[in-house]
């Protein structure tokens, strides 16, 4: 048998650690999603600085066209598109992850175990999904009646879903918020039920809408025309039921009620999951979270509330609304007159209002454009229209309007 020996000089580089780097950006952005794209592309149009992105992903998703995904009205490549077509002209993409912050000496460590340094810090990474937090649920999405449109690779899948659905109990589940958009899980669910009535088999299909809210929708008055939709469809509620558990071969869906704390059992013979979700795990142990691991920011300026140079927008923010792209293309650019402010020692004068939106598509070629601020009250783009009601024209924005805005506005710094 041949054997090869290295000398200690060989033995010696082959054990050492990768030189960790150090570099230096004037404005470093974390995260190169909606609301890191949407900030830096409105700074380098402002002025002229400095900024990088950190952002590990090759790959870009308009997430929201995944509820149509999943609903068959489109095939999912329709939302993805390549990171680096969205990188501002001027601005520098670091192609790695954020693994950990030293804001009091204004540095990032990478995954890649790079420090960076920075002048003033965006935080942007957006949220988690805690797929983990469910039992039985990894490795079961796709398979056995299980389906969500919360990943890529999956959204298409619950297409399949439905379609192969003849009868029985349709399951759609939402976790305790905060969430991403807490009107897509039942979004999907309204679609399924018009999708059956064409197949012909909800006259022996049973819907189960079981979430972990206390109701359809926290905005008062898009609540009423949402609880009627429910009624006109014949959906069945189980509020305040938070999914602990998947039991595939079973087909059964565990949830705790979250009054009595009892346990209850529902079958199904499909399930449409929405997974828990919270601030990443990076985010959550820095010195930049709040007590429930949040960017720890003011809810008017987005500027922190202990590092005066760091600001943050988007899911992974302490902000009080909605986790939606809406809220986001009305956060970026207070973000950034007030990050300009900070930079030019000015006071912070843009505030946010907390506006966020979400279109609930209530039937194929139906949609509520629920719009509101942080006190849940209507905050409607169309002030002559009434935005309680569903209406066709919201079902065209959704499918061609917002996509659009998204690509070539907010992702441009233009909208």
């Amino acid at each position: 048998m041949e054997s090869t020996m290295m000398d200690g000089t060989d033995l010696a580089l082959e054990q050492r650690p990768a030189q960790r780097r150090s570099r230096h950006h004037q404005i470093v952005i974390v995260g190169g999603g909606s609301g890191g794209i949407t900030a830096a592309a409105r700074l380098v149009r402002a002025m002229p600085a400095d900024v990088a992105i950190i952002e590990p992903s090759a790959k870009h998703y308009y997430q929201p066209l995944w509820t149509l995904v999943g609903a068959g009205v489109f095939p999912k490549e329709r939302s993805e598109r390549d990171e680096v077509d969205y990188i501002p002209k001027g601005a520098t993409w670091i192609e790695d992850a954020v693994a950990s912050f030293e804001p009091e000496d204004n540095a990032v460590v990478t995954a890649g175990g790079d420090r960076i340094t920075y002048a003033y810090l965006i935080v942007a990474p957006g949220l988690q999904l805690n797929w983990d937090a469910i039992k039985g649920l990894e490795g079961n999405v796709g398979r056995n009646g299980v389906c969500s449109n919360y990943a890529y690779d999956q959204c298409e899948r619950t297409w399949q879903t439905i379609q192969g659905f003849t009868g029985g109990t349709a399951l759609f589940t939402m976790p305790v918020p905060p969430i991403k958009c807490a009107g897509a899980p039942q979004k999907i669910m309204y679609l399924a039920d018009s999708h059956f009535r064409r197949s012909g088999v909800r006259d022996r299909s049973r819907i189960v809408y079981a979430a972990g809210t206390p109701g359809i929708f926290g905005a008062p008055d898009f609540a009423v025309p949402l609880n009627a939709v429910v009624a006109r469809k014949g959906i069945e509620t189980r509020y305040k039921h938070d999914l602990t558990e998947i039991r595939p071969d079973e087909k059964e869906a565990v949830f705790k009620q979250l009054d009595s704390g009892e346990e209850v059992t529902i079958p199904y013979d499909m399930i449409h999951v929405t997974p828990p979700q919270g601030p990443p795990d990076f985010i959550k142990r820095s010195p930049l979270a709040n007590e429930a691991g949040w960017v720890d920011v003011h809810k008017h300026t987005l500027q922190h509330v202990r590092f005066p140079n760091v600001f943050s927008l988007g899911d992974a923010s302490s902000l009080p609304t909605s986790k939606t792209g809406a809220a986001i293309r009305k956060e970026a650019p207070v973000l950034v007159k007030n990050l300009i402010a900070t930079m030019r020692s000015q006071p912070l004068t843009a505030s946010y209002d907390g506006y966020a939106s979400c279109p609930l598509p209530t039937d194929y070629g139906k949609l509520l454009l629920a719009e509101f601020d942080y006190d849940m009250k209507p905050a409607p783009s169309f002030p002559l229209l009434d935005p309680t009601k569903e209406r066709r024209a919201w079902w065209e924005l959704k499918l061609h309007g917002l996509p659009a805005l998204y690509w070539h506005g907010m992702l441009r710094g233009r909208a």
